[in-house]
This record gives structure tokens, C-alpha cells and sequence, in this order.
């Protein structure tokens, strides 16, 4: 993972310390610069802009308080005094607010836990769940306000902190009185991984494949010894039925836009034979993007179905139930995520969910269909083998490419790809919600969406272009483009679109500054072979009245 900086504030009602402790003991290979504060109420210092807390601007923030000490009311009520809901949600409303003021100073993330009480309040018994006499009621009402007023603030993310309180003892009195810690190491420890993990999210770290063994991982047996006819797959078998729940975890990651593939020592006829024909296989050929399904070395195989897919080696995790090949992708493919994996099936559903590794804090069209066009991509490829040149395939195909200038309907999928799109981009600029809508809101700005479709289907919205005014001329902001359409001349489009909005209104020319990473080495390939004029190995230029035409294997729609 890459090395970064960040600096931390954690703001908190209790004594915060083992939740810094947490983080710095985490997984993430960060430098963590830590700076908190603990007392009897979080308002005062989220408000207070002067506090020495907020004389660096914090790459991430966390917000943590206890109901009772946050509200009034609801202190009433576990002390079984009148106190109503009202005045509960004024409390939390009270509470939002120094949230966002704290959002608003510049904090690129902010995180704030659920409001929870300890277990051995009991409130009202059996009437603790109504609304009118209930501290549950209560509870469950001001932490529905919570989550509806922050719902859909950029950079904020409400975690439910009840997820965090399984084990025999997520608090510990003892210490409560002693040190105003609240929750035992472990609540703590949870808070930071699911913390840690949206952090990589927000920064376009989450991994994107998830390759797969076949035997003994996703069902019970080995198919070519035994036939897919007597794999242990579902009926009333506790370990068939346990393989079905883990495929049914691994579909439920494709609709958050997650990729499978498989990498699988067997007989390839075999294997597909047992995907297609056993009635209680969940997933389909159609819910594996690519496989390489052969008796090679599985580490060369993954990465042949990650460069197949144009995705990273770091982008990848690799899940198989062999401790040995396990051993050998981990050695020889150190980007690879590779977990160690339980021996129980029972537990192989409980694994999955326990990888934070996925986790995504956007969540688009395109995200829930990745796979169904992964598998078109599969189809184009099959028909590109088929014909004589790549001319006639790209005729074949049928591209049409939808350009719009941003709306508010595509705000955060473009968002999306302008913070994850690695290889083709021009300058890897990196904004959250907030930074685009103030560079959108300058005049002489101007940014276009692009939506690619053929005839093996939609490919959603896949590119982002961008434009301002430089003096006379004009300069290319942002340039990027999904790795699904490498190579089939949207790119070109995509610059005749800028060139031709130049020549509108009326730019002197137009200025590309290609910004080197890691992996946008094909930016600069295509800028070379693109038309333009090369005022430097990373400058490039177009003037007019140069034309650039629209690809005649490609139509073009929309408003540009």
C-alpha cells in the first residue's frame, strides 16, 4: 500500500486513547500523526476553530459521544424522568450541526459512531422499545435522525456501533470508573478496521477482484474426481449448505461492484460443466468476469486475468482453501491480497465478510452492472479473434459514445471515476464533492461526461473530460477514461469533444500537461500517437484550425 502522512483528530466524550491505540496498531502502513481530545461534552471543541486541534487541516476526523452526556433528555429518560423524543432530536440535531461545522473547516473525512448504551441499562423493561417512556425507543429514534441528517454529506459516514459490540464483554465497568474508558480493547479494535477500511475507500485503495479456487472453495469435493454430480453443494448437508451461503456472500459482492474470477488447477471442460449443470450452484458463468481454469501455476495465472481485466496486481485478492497455494501467490505476488482461510466451511461466509478490503463509500449504476460488462467485454474479445483486422471488429461493434456536459444526475459517478481511474488519466487530480463543485463553479469551466455503448450492451458512464480557461488558451483539466474502453477510439472522441468546444468559443489553443504515476504510462502512449503537437516529452498542444475527427467507427451523441 502506498505511504501516506495523515493526520488524525478524534474527538470524544470519553477517554479516546485505545481508539488511537487501535489505529496505530492497525494494518494500513500509514504514518498516523494522532491529536484528541476527551471531556464531558463533544460540542465545544468541534465549534471551537481556534483549538489547537484544528491548526493543520485533518485528513479524517472522529466524532464519538455517548447519548447521556450528548443529550439531555436522554439522560432524563434513563433516570426515568419526563423527557420527550422532541427534545431528544433537538439534542441531535444540536449535535449534527458541530459535526458539520467540523466538515466544513476543511476535514476531508469525518466518522461518527452510532449513539449506544450499556447493556445493563434496561430502561423500561418491557415497554423500553416504545417511543413515549423507552431509553430503546428513544435511542433507536435519535439515531434515525442521525443518520438522515448526514446522509448524503460528502466525506461523512455514520458507522452503526453495535456492529462493534459482540464478544462476552464489550464493556468493562471497572474501567469506566476508573479511566472513563467505555468499551472494552476489542469495540475499540473493530471501530479502527472499519474506520481504516473506509479511509482506503475514500483514497481509492479498495480492491476490485476477488479471484477464486474452484474445489474445496467454492464447493465440497473435487469435480474431477467425483463428478459435479457428487459435489457437495446445498441439499440437506450442513457443509453443502454452508457452500451455498458462501456463494450466495460472494453474488451479493458483485452487485456492490465487485469482480470474480476464478484461477483453478483442473480440467476446464469439467469445472464449466459443474458451473453450468449443479442445481444449486448460485453463481453463473455470467458472475465470472474471465478464469483461467488449467493445470499452470496459479500466481502466473492471476496475473494473467489481472492484466486481462486491466487491473492491478494491488487491485486483486485471491482466496483458496490450499495453505500451499496460498504460500506460493503470496510469495510470488506481494500486491496480491492473500488471506489466510478457516478449515471449517461454516466459517468460509463469516471469512468473506470479515475482508474490509471491499468496502466502497460510492455506490453507482455502473458499480452494480461491473461484471455483466466485464462479461460483454469477454464476448467483444471472442468476436475480435474471429474477424481480420481491429478495424472491422471496432466497425462491428457498433460504438456509440453519449457525451454530456456534468449534471447533477451523473455527479457522483464522475466523482467516482475521477478519484479511482489510475491508467488512462491525464493528470490523476484527485477531489472530494465539495472541491468539484467549487472548481465547476468558476467560469470558463467546463466538464463533459462520457457513456459507451454497443451492441454487447452498455458500458455506463466511463469517461470524464474537462476544460478551463488559460489566458487565451485553454488547458485540459482532467482526462481519464475507464480501462474497459482502452483502445477502441473513445478516447479520440473524447478529445475532438475538447477541441471542438475550444474552437466555440473562440480558445487560442488548447494545453494537455501530462502528470506521471505509477500507472498512466498509457496516457502518455496515446498522447503521442493522439495529433497533437508535442511542445515537450509532457506538454502537448493543439492549435486551431487543426481538425480532429470523430472516429468513423464510433458515433457520437449528445450536447456536447
Amino acid at each position: 500500500m502506498a505511504s501516506l502522512n495523515l493526520r488524525g483528530v478524534l474527538v470524544a466524550d470519553f477517554t479516546i486513547g485505545p481508539l488511537a491505540q487501535a489505529f496505530e496498531a492497525g494494518d494500513h502502513g500509514w504514518s498516523l500523526e494522532l491529536h484528541s481530545t476527551s471531556g464531558m461534552n463533544v460540542i465545544a471543541p468541534l465549534l471551537d476553530g481556534s483549538s489547537d486541534l484544528w491548526s493543520a487541516k485533518a485528513d479524517f476526523c472522529v466524532v464519538w459521544a455517548r447519548p447521556e452526556a450528548m443529550s439531555a433528555a436522554f439522560a432524563a429518560r434513563v433516570e426515568h424522568r419526563p423527557a420527550e423524543v422532541e427534545a431528544a432530536i433537538a439534542d441531535v440535531d444540536v449535535f449534527c450541526d458541530a459535526v458539520l461545522a467540523c466538515r466544513d473547516r476543511g476535514t476531508a473525512v469525518v466518522f461518527v459512531p452510532t449513539f449506544s448504551y450499556p447493556s445493563r441499562i434496561r430502561g423500561h423493561g418491557p415497554l423500553d422499545m416504545t417511543s413515549d417512556r423507552g431509553v430503546g425507543g428513544m435511542l433507536l429514534q435519535m439515531n434515525a435522525h442521525l443518520a438522515a441528517r448526514l446522509a448524503g454529506v460528502a466525506g461523512v459516514y455514520v458507522f452503526d456501533t453495535q456492529r462493534w459490540m459482540s464478544g462476552a464483554e464489550p464493556a468493562n465497568p471497572t474501567m469506566w470508573y476508573a479511566a472513563k474508558v467505555p468499551y472494552a480493547p476489542a469495540v475499540f479494535q473493530r471501530a479502527a478496521t472499519d474506520m481504516l477500511a473506509t479511509l482506503r475507500a475514500s483514497r481509492g485503495l479498495a480492491k476490485k477482484l476477488l479471484v477464486l479456487d474452484l474445489d474445496n472453495t467454492l464447493w465440497g469435493g473435487v469435480v474431477g474426481e467425483v463428478g459435479w454430480e457428487k459435489l457437495r453443494l446445498g441439499g440437506h448437508d450442513p457443509i453443502g449448505e454452508a457452500y451455498v451461503d458462501f456463494q450466495r456472500a460472494l453474488k451479493a459482492l458483485t452487485r456492490r461492484g465487485v469482480v470474480l474470477a476464478v484461477a483453478s488447477k483442473n480440467d476446464e471442460a469439467r469445472a464449466l460443466a459443474a458451473i453450468k449443470s449443479h442445481p444449486e450452484m448460485v453463481l453463473s458463468q455470467d458472475d465470472i468476469a474471465a478464469w483461467r481454469i488449467n493445470w499452470q501455476d496459479k500466481a502466473a495465472n492471476i496475473a494473467e486475468l489481472a492484466s486481462e481485466l486491466n487491473l492491478g496486481l494491488d487491485a486483486v485478492v485471491f482466496i483458496d482453501d490450499n495453505p500451499v497455494e496460498r504460500a506460493r501467490v503470496r510469495d510470488a505476488l506481494p500486491k496480491v491480497l492473500v488471506p489466510e482461510w478457516p478449515v471449517d466451511v461454516t466459517r468460509y461466509a463469516d471469512a468473506l465478510a470479515d475482508l474490509r478490503c471491499f468496502d466502497s463509500v460510492t455506490s453507482s449504476r455502473e458499480d452494480s452492472e461491473r461484471t455483466r460488462m466485464y462479461v460483454a467485454e469477454r464476448e467483444r474479445n471472442r468476436v475480435r479473434e474471429s474477424v481480420g483486422s481491429v478495424d472491422e471488429w471496432l466497425h462491428s461493434l457498433g460504438t456509440e459514445v453519449t457525451v454530456r456536459l456534468l449534471d447533477e444526475d451523473s455527479f457522483e459517478r464522475t466523482l467516482q471515476l475521477i478519484n479511482k481511474t489510475n491508467q488512462m488519466n491525464l493528470r490523476t487530480r484527485r477531489v472530494d464533492a465539495d472541491e468539484l463543485r467549487r472548481w465547476l463553479g468558476a467560469e470558463q469551466r467546463w466538464m463533459w461526461t462520457f457513456r459507451v455503448a454497443d451492441k454487447f450492451g452498455d458500458s455506463g458512464l466511463v469517461g470524464v473530460a474537462s476544460l478551463e480557461r488559460d489566458g487565451d488558451g485553454g488547458r485540459v483539466a482532467d482526462f481519464l477514461l475507464s480501462c474497459r474502453v482502452f483502445n477502441r477510439h473513445v478516447e479520440d472522441a473524447m478529445l475532438g469533444v475538447i477541441t471542438a468546444h475550444a474552437a466555440r468559443v473562440g480558445l487560442a489553443g488548447v494545453a494537455a500537461e501530462y502528470v506521471a504515476t505509477e500507472k498512466n504510462s498509457v496516457t502518455l502512449d496515446f498522447l503521442k500517437r493522439s495529433g497533437l503537437t508535442a511542445a515537450s516529452p509532457t506538454r502537448f498542444l493543439w492549435q486551431p484550425p487543426q481538425p480532429f475527427t470523430i472516429p468513423p467507427s464510433l458515433k457520437l451523441l449528445g450536447q456536447p
